[in-house]
């Protein structure tokens, strides 16, 4: 049987036509193509039961690449992060280790979760992988939006108010896949191959999926735009406030827009896991046919030794175990870095983003290198998708369970930096084929970002995209209504 990528079925099998399942049967999985001898295990089986501590770090330490296996070499930095906490001070410091710690822990949940994945069938495989690619991002999320504070009447945006980075952290998240991830994949795979041909599939549905999630998205910030020149500070008659649009009734009608939104695009991305796990022919089926047999070193990934599934699920556990901490440590100095000079815009958009995708975009960019340019694009496109559809909504509705005013107000800049890059993205896709050239492009384009979140300045308000904290409001209310008083009662007089 010859195997590749994921496919379970046999090399010399008719196509499957529109009744064909997409999981094997037990005789597909023993049948032999002529003549054809193969010692390798089926993808995903080690041949091995149990836990063995040797082989499992022989495992860990080659990963599922050549950049994976070199990012290993910072696991000497997971312990000296653990060790600092022990000490007061070195706040820059803590934070340092904790972001660097964090990528090859990040590295090991990936690669399990790939190893994991890979036992399972085709389909719910890659659902399984994806979802693992994104599980570091909703407990940075959710880390940061339980941190996040504005109790104090001396609150701003640099201090305890995280709103503004868990936004940033929402579309920088979308913007590193579309623009630094695709970038290199296009740049690393047209240095091996001078144009790479993608099936229309993958991008077609990828940038109409991500159109409408960035739709559902900016329409809370839509809103607010349009409406937030007809509000006034205070009502010009106190008998008549319920008929007045003040900023605080603007803000309290975005957030329940963003929530009512935020189960509106949850409810799509369940509707587009349904469909695709229940389609035969769908982007999933598309692109492992296409693929499999075009991985340059497929036949070695084959031979390489795998975990069992009990040493999957450990490397999993320890893996969410020591991410978790390490985010936890890293969010605790986050109001440090900040008053040391850098943006919240760029930590939000531009730095966490990148250390909690780091696995997910060296697992692409490996596959873009091998000549699997469809699945390393729906590496690129996939968690963009689930990070619109699922990951920012759901912060949206835990913020909303534990009393946090998380809205989908957006600022402006990002708003135009996020249609921008669907735009120019969505056109390099558009003839079906990459090269290097493309790819060099986008990653300029993301530096180019880069820099301008250098020199945004930060949020000087509790509330996102200029909306006063409740306290300054209701000053504000208060203040207005004793002057409106004071003038009905000199004209009165």
């Amino acid at each position: 049987m010859s195997q590749g990528g994921r496919s379970h079925g046999a090399s010399n099998a008719a196509p499957p036509d529109e009744r064909s399942a997409l999981l094997p049967t037990s005789e597909a999985q023993h049948h032999h193509s002529n003549g054809a001898t193969s010692h390798h295990e089926n993808e995903g089986e080690s041949g091995r039961h149990g836990f063995h501590p040797a082989t499992f770090l022989k495992v860990l330490w080659r990963s599922s690449c050549t950049a994976s296996m070199l990012v290993n070499l910072l696991w000497p930095v997971v312990p000296v992060a653990f060790v600092l906490q022990l000490f007061h001070g070195l706040h820059l410091w803590k934070f340092a280790t904790a972001y660097i710690a964090v990528i090859p822990s990040a590295n090991l949940l990936g690669f399990a979760g790939q190893e994991f994945s890979r036992k399972m069938p085709k389909v719910a495989g890659i659902l399984i992988e994806t979802t693992f690619g994104s599980v570091i991002e909703i407990i940075l999320f959710i880390v940061l939006i339980c941190k996040h504070t504005v109790d104090s009447p001396e609150t701003n945006g640099d201090e305890g108010n995280l709103i503004p980075i868990i936004q940033a952290a929402i579309l920088g998240s979308i913007l590193t896949n579309l623009l630094l991830c695709l970038g290199l994949c296009f740049f690393f795979g047209g240095l091996r191959q001078a144009t790479q041909k993608f099936h229309s599939v993958v991008s077609e549905v990828g940038t109409g999926l991500l159109l409408v999630a960035a739709f559902g998205l900016l329409i809370p910030s839509a809103f607010f735009s349009a409406l937030k020149g007809s509000t006034v500070d205070a009502p010009s008659e106190i008998a008549l406030l319920h008929e007045k649009f003040t900023k605080a009734k603007l803000q309290a009608d975005v957030l329940q827009i963003s929530q009512a939104t935020s189960i509106a695009l949850i409810v799509a991305f369940a509707l587009y896991l349904w469909f695709q796990a229940r389609s035969q022919h769908t982007i999933f089926d598309e692109v492992i046919e296409q693929d499999e047999h075009q991985d340059a070193d497929r036949h070695h990934d084959l031979a390489k030794p795998k975990f069992t599934m009990t040493e999957a699920l450990f490397a999993i556990a320890l893996a969410l175990v020591l991410v978790t901490s390490l985010l936890i440590f890293l969010v605790e100095k986050i109001e440090h870095v900040v008053e040391s000079g850098v943006p919240d815009q760029f930590l939000g958009l531009i730095l966490l983003p990148l250390v909690e995708k780091a696995a997910e975009h060296l697992t692409a960019i490996d596959e873009a290198w091998d000549g699997v340019i469809n699945v390393a694009l729906y590496h690129c496109l996939g968690p963009s998708i689930q990070t619109a559809l699922f990951n920012g909504p759901l912060v949206v509705i835990v913020a909303w369970a534990i009393g946090k005013p998380m809205d989908l107000n957006f600022e402006i800049f990002m708003i135009c930096l996020l249609v921008l890059s669907i735009l120019v993205v969505g056109n390099f896709l558009r003839d079906g084929e990459s090269n290097w050239l493309e790819g060099a492009l986008l990653v300029i384009i993301y530096a180019i970002v880069a820099i301008a979140c250098w020199y945004y300045p930060n949020p000087d308000v509790a509330i996102s995209n200029g909306a006063q904290s409740s306290q300054e409001i209701d000053v504000a209310l208060l203040k207005d209504s004793i002057r409106l008083m004071q003038e009905y009662l000199q004209k009165a007089s």
